[in-house]
């Protein structure tokens, strides 16, 4: 009996510590892609070893680490799924015993941790310690920083628990309630991550549609549109008058500098001449480009993008009735830890390859979507010249969006995983109305999005028809691709 005692303990000891093995390697993984991109954007600086470089260094290391976390978190679904499917596929596969329920929770509930670390603790210690000075009177240094850091940090989080005391007993009054506001541990960091997460999937709902829609655009910006009834030729010979004109008009305002003005006036010629030179590039990269490419790939594209979109409102729409007929198809956690023991998906393994790359897709439509936001568009990086307190803002972004990828995901019926670990115990994912009201937002918001989208061409073709294209009335300040075809028109026009 004593052995079989010990020979269950050293196989638990081996099955944690090879647990442990595979999270670290993961991880060591995640954070060297997150460092190559961040170095990628961020802003060069000098190599002195001065104070601001330390720091900056360190805030670099922590918005390294956020990043990795948050890609763990956009890897967690789709992982658990093909780890699922594979269990059930081959269950007696000794080469993968190493892929377990235990394991999987394991990274569920290390990614909830490391996430609420890293939005409470260390982007705000970040931000706090590069801004900081040290407090007056104090030596300068790093000590003085930290020691100012640590304050700020301690007074905000005074600030964030008393909203959220304040927020709780408003709303839950009653006696088991009030007795729990005094349970920091069981109470406010769920509680509080609930909210976070909430916060996150509006944030979703918001960037989400905005970025489907987008997407139909930023791939006509990166792929070679067809030439139909276009002659590229006559359009790169007025792009070279154009440009001829600009550079003669830059080289007599060069002349006479000394007028009032003149440099000013320089500055815009320069970028007038820039943006030219930009859309002579791409006429003569369509111009340049096979038959296939212009043919074929951007219909093929545009094919795949209005095929996503469309499946992901249908299943939307299918979560609808799934949430009318029956209320077990809200999002609650799982409590049964059997990975691989039954399959979620009803066609298999093809199910769960277009759960994932849906998931995927929204993921970089709701990042399109992000950016594409006039309110957050000053977050959006440049390589190599962006700010610490940039990468900043953009780690902590892309943190709540990733770490809301889960749960609108199961919410939203895209998949039929449940959330398992701390995902599965936010308060409102027990709510009917509210994620009903998600759903339906989801859908309608999308819909017009698209509506709007494809029937722009037709009514700018309408304003021409009526004579009032030259009311701007259809410009959009987000379509960058409207703004220059508007500039070359007026620089033809001015010809």
């Amino acid at each position: 009996m004593e052995d079989d005692d010990v020979t269950i303990r050293e196989q638990n000891f081996h099955s944690q510590v090879r647990e442990y093995i595979i999270c670290f390697l993961l991880f060591a993984v995640l954070y060297i892609v997150s460092y190559c991109i961040i170095t990628r954007y961020k802003r060069k600086s000098d190599d002195q070893e001065d104070e601001d470089a330390v720091v900056n260094r360190i805030s670099l290391y922590l918005c390294t680490f956020t990043l990795a976390i948050s890609g763990g978190a956009v890897l967690l679904l789709p992982f658990s799924i093909i780890s699922s499917e594979i269990l059930l596929s081959l269950p007696r596969n000794y080469y993968i015993q190493w892929l377990n329920g235990s394991l999987i929770h394991g990274l569920w509930n290390l990614v909830s941790l490391f996430s609420n670390l890293c939005l409470f603790v260390l982007m705000p210690f970040a931000y706090f310690f590069l801004e900081s000075e040290g407090f007056a009177g104090s030596k300068k240094g790093i000590r003085s920083r930290v020691l100012e850091t640590f304050v700020m940090l301690f007074l905000l989080g005074l600030l964030i628990l008393g909203i959220v005391w304040v927020a709780s007993a408003l709303i839950d009054n009653d006696a088991a309630s009030m007795e729990s506001l005094y349970d920091l541990w069981e109470f406010y960091l769920p509680y509080l991550y609930s909210c976070i997460s909430l916060m996150g999937g509006l944030l979703l709902l918001m960037c989400t549609p905005v970025g489907l829609s987008r997407m139909f655009t930023v791939m006509g910006q990166l792929l070679v549109k067809p030439t139909i009834l276009e002659d590229l030729d006559e359009q790169i010979y007025c792009i070279v008058l154009q440009e001829e004109a600009l550079s003669r008009r830059l080289n007599g305002t060069t002349s006479n500098s000394r007028i009032h003005g003149s440099m000013q006036h320089m500055q815009h010629l320069h970028k007038e001449l820039e943006s030219i030179r930009n859309q002579r590039n791409k006429l003569e990269r369509r111009k340049k480009a096979s038959a296939w490419e212009k043919n074929l790939l951007y219909p093929f594209v545009m094919l795949i993008l209005l095929t996503g979109t469309t499946i992901s409102v249908l299943l939307v729409a299918l979560n609808i009735l799934y949430l009318l007929v029956d209320e077990t198809a809200l999002p609650k956690g799982s409590t049964d830890r059997g990975i691989g023991n039954a399959s979620l998906s009803t066609f298999g393994v093809v199910q769960a390859v277009v759960e994932i790359i849906l998931m995927f897709y929204l993921l970089v439509s709701s990042v399109v979507g992000f950016y594409s936001l006039r309110i957050f568009q000053g977050l959006t990086p440049c390589k190599d010249d962006t700010t610490m307190t940039t990468i900043i803002g953009c780690c902590v972004s892309i943190l709540v969006l990733s770490s809301a990828l889960p749960v609108m995901s199961r919410t939203l019926g895209i998949t039929r995983f449940d959330l398992l670990g701390d995902f599965g115990r936010f308060n409102w994912l027990g709510n009917f109305y509210i994620v009903l009201s998600y759903n339906l937002l989801f859908a309608v918001v999308t819909t017009l999005c698209l509506i709007r989208k494809f029937t722009s061409a037709v009514r700018e073709e309408l304003l021409k028809a009526l004579g009032l294209d030259k009311l701007n009335l259809s410009y959009s300040p987000t379509d960058p691709e409207s703004a220059k075809l508007s500039t070359a028109n007026g620089h033809q026009k001015t010809l």
